[in-house]
């Protein structure tokens, strides 16, 4: 019998560890608790070695609840299994896809902050602690990082590395993100704001469209470099496939986005001609070129 948990079923609440923050000044007195979420597909090897690396005890002496979901992405091996027996909360979604995972993982996610990585052993998950720092020292509400520096160069095959610069000019001239590594799949945001985020891919364009969504939603937004690892167990990417369709997600998002400049340069209009009542308290910002 697999200790897995639909994602229906009751939503559970991160890990209550004794506090340093109970005695002293919290070093991240903005988050109190965090939900790291990480998609598997056929990871039972890798599982171990990720979680292994997640600074579980440094996190919970700074006062910070924690929470591990393992999204279970319809696996053919003992994913789900070998997580729960290393203390993840484990989730099913049997639509495979990144994103479709990502959707799942969000839903369920109680943190006041949700970190992500993948299952392959290639994020830094040690580097967490860092990463909350600067989100505090920033005030940032997310903050993606950057695995294509000269330091990275052999973890990450040529042509690889030659496509995510690709994608990562295109998103930047279309979307004018401070962004250097659109296709990063470790970010750390404030679930606050994931209601707000219009995020609809299932699969591999979920990276690029949840900064971009971010940014022009007019979240504070950073990015920092971070080591990237070799991988471990087989490459499931399919550069060819996945390009297409990032190519193809980033056309759609640039007209949703374009339209929805025009529906809020409306509202202002009628605000402005007193048509409709000015808006009290936070308002958005939507930052998009109309060129």
């Amino acid at each position: 019998m697999t200790a897995t948990l639909d994602a229906d079923s009751v939503e559970p609440g991160p890990s209550k560890p004794a506090t340093r923050g109970e005695i002293g000044a919290r070093r991240w007195p903005s988050i109190h608790s965090l939900s790291i979420v990480i998609p598997a597909l056929n990871e039972e090897e890798n599982i171990p070695r990720v979680i292994g690396t997640i600074p579980r005890e440094e996190i919970a002496a700074e006062g910070c609840d924690l929470e591990i979901i393992i999204v279970d992405n319809a696996s053919n091996d003992a994913t789900a299994e070998v997580a729960t027996a290393h203390g993840a909360l484990v989730y099913l979604q049997p639509a495979r896809g990144y994103g479709n995972a990502y959707h799942t993982g969000f839903a369920v996610a109680r943190g006041d902050v949700i970190a992500t990585g993948d299952a392959d052993c290639t994020y830094p998950f040690d580097a967490l602690p860092g990463l909350l720092d600067h989100m505090q020292a920033g005030r940032f509400d997310f903050l993606s990082t950057n695995r294509l520096g000269r330091a990275n160069r052999n973890a990450m095959k040529r042509s690889h590395t030659v496509g995510n610069r690709v994608l990562t000019a295109a998103n930047r001239g279309l979307f004018h993100v401070p962004f250097r590594d659109s296709q990063s799949g470790m970010w750390i945001f404030r679930r606050r704001i994931w209601r707000h985020l219009d995020v609809r891919s299932g699969g591999m364009p979920f990276s690029q469209e949840i900064k971009n969504e971010a940014y022009v939603k007019g979240f504070r937004c950073d990015e920092v470099p971070i080591e990237y690892r070799p991988r471990g167990g087989m490459v499931k990417l399919n550069a060819f496939r996945d390009g297409t369709r990032n190519v193809s997600q980033l056309a759609g998002h640039r007209m949703r986005a374009r339209r929805q400049l025009v529906v809020v340069r409306r509202l202002a209009d009628s605000i402005g001609d007193g048509l409709v009542p000015r808006p009290t308290g936070t308002t958005a910002v939507l930052r998009v070129d109309s060129s």
